[in-house]
């Protein structure tokens, strides 16, 4: 494929030659195709023969060591087939001498990310409904893998602590180069004094939400949960309470603006609400969800702070988005949204 941004990308002939070698039955030659999509790892489309896969390796340039990190993708990729929805893996590759980069490949879902719109063949209250309850019916499959079962590592029973000690620390260091915003301080101080016991210790997707998963087309069956380079093993409860504060209706008083943070469709007629998702989960998984309002504002904690991140480069002319101007009114938003949940 003689495509000049590709070829940057992707070494197509090295490609072929080591999926002929390491992938069993792949013989025929490959097609690559360049995914447009996300803003993370680089993404193909590759075909060989009848087989269609998914490519993921990094953006080009300096990476920070953990980012971008596509081989602990395919382990928790590898570790959780058969167990949860997830992609097939094919295969792996460290040796950055074959494309110019660690690689892998999954196999091609075939299905619908739900973004902007819901699939025609669904777009009904009970459509709806049904969307809802297969988000959390995969994430308790998920958070019901035996994780020590699959040979992952992790200290899940700090994952709490090191989440607001990691937050706090990052607002500390941008708040010096935005402003002050004292109800970001308070929501630290709150966070700090009310860890709970954890919610358990499960493998947790740690970006899990509705543009992160696909449904088949003509039902709202979930068959895939992509995106996995947050993935670590903590509490599950984290999962939820991400996937919440991206979802229906936030309860920000009537007139506030507001941004999309998720899908913004999930506010529409048959969607379950936030308190209908936590029940949900709470008869599905059997987990208390006494201390839930925590896992909520953290979430909420989290983009804030990474949205105030991103208003930082505005502010320091370095944002690669002109929208990152937007962060100035809408983190204020998030702060208020933070202390309702609080107050709950």
């Amino acid at each position: 494929m003689a495509d000049a941004a590709l070829e940057q990308l992707i070494d197509v002939p090295a490609l072929e030659r080591f999926v002929h070698a390491n992938v069993p039955g792949a013989t025929e030659p490959l097609d690559v195709q360049k995914h447009i999509a996300g803003f993370s790892n680089e993404t193909f489309y590759v075909t060989c023969g009848s087989q269609r896969w998914v490519l993921r390796r990094p953006p080009r340039g300096p990476l920070l060591p953990t980012a971008h990190d596509v081989l602990r993708e395919y382990r928790y990729l590898a570790a959780l087939a058969g167990r949860a929805r997830v992609p097939r893996p094919i295969v792996s590759c460290d040796d950055t001498a074959v494309i110019g980069a660690p690689f892998y490949l999954m196999e091609r879902a075939d299905g619908t990310v739900i973004r902007a719109e819901m699939p025609a063949a669904y777009d009904t209250p009970e459509g709806h409904r049904k969307v809802s309850d297969e988000i959390v019916t995969a994430l308790v499959e998920l958070h019901a893998v035996d994780w020590q079962a699959t040979g992952l590592t992790g200290k899940g029973d700090q994952y709490l602590p090191r989440q607001v000690e990691r937050w706090s620390k990052q607002w500390e260091l941008t708040q010096p180069r935005t402003r002050p915003l004292p109800g970001l301080d308070s929501a630290t101080a709150w966070l700090k004094a009310r860890i709970p016991e954890s919610g358990g210790v499960a493998i947790v997707h740690g970006d899990y939400k509705l543009d992160n998963v696909m449904y088949r087309n003509d039902r709202p069956e979930l068959i895939a949960i992509f995106d996995w380079e947050m993935a670590t093993i903590g509490d599950p409860l984290a999962d939820l309470g991400w996937l919440l504060s991206t979802w229906g209706d936030p309860g920000d008083p009537p007139g506030t603006r507001r941004l999309a943070e998720g899908p913004a469709l999930t506010g529409a007629e048959g969607f379950l609400t936030i308190p209908e998702m936590t029940a949900l989960y709470e008869e599905k998984s059997g987990k208390s969800m006494q201390h839930f309002a925590f896992y909520h504002v953290l979430a909420v904690y989290k983009l804030a702070i990474i949205l105030e991140g991103l208003y930082m480069h505005f502010v320091e002319k370095t944002a690669s988005n002109p929208a990152s101007a937007e962060f100035e009114w809408y983190v204020p938003v998030l702060v208020d949204r933070i202390h309702r949940i609080m107050g709950e």
